[in-house]
Order: structure tokens, then C-alpha cells, then sequence
């Protein structure tokens, strides 16, 4: 009994555990230097508010990978 089971789908499970890895890593990497930015505001604000900025939208894009995930047809 194996996770990556083959499927006549075009999506792979592969690929498809690959993109759940990298959604994962996307928000908790964005929230990580979105709260790094937080901190070094006090030190230099502009260096403060580009990891916020940055942060914030590499978290973005894994939660809409979330929903691009919600709509990948696996087969059974």
C-alpha cells in the first residue's frame, strides 16, 4: 500500500504532494518574515516594512495555492 499510488489522471500525486510541501512552506516561511519584520521595525523601519510587505505577500500566495489545490481533480 503505497502513498503515490498511479492514476489515470494527468495530475499526478506526485506533483500534487509536492505542491501541498511548497504550500506549507510558503505561508509558514511568509508569516515567519512577516513577524521578523515586525521586530526589526524598531531598528530601521524601511528594512522593518519590506519584510512585512514581503512576508505578507509570500503568505498570500500559499493561501491561494490552497484554493488552486481545492480545485486539482486527483483520481480515486
Amino acid at each position: 500500500m503505497s502513498f503515490f499510488k498511479p492514476s489515470a489522471d494527468p495530475v499526478s500525486n506526485k506533483n500534487v504532494a509536492r505542491l501541498q510541501a511548497l504550500i506549507w512552506v510558503l505561508i509558514y516561511g511568509g508569516l515567519l518574515t512577516l513577524v521578523l519584520g515586525l521586530s526589526m521595525e524598531r531598528l530601521d523601519d524601511a528594512i522593518g516594512w519590506s519584510m512585512v510587505v514581503i512576508g505578507g505577500i509570500i503568505a498570500v500566495i500559499g493561501f491561494v495555492l490552497i484554493y488552486v489545490r481545492s480545485r486539482i481533480n486527483v483520481g480515486p
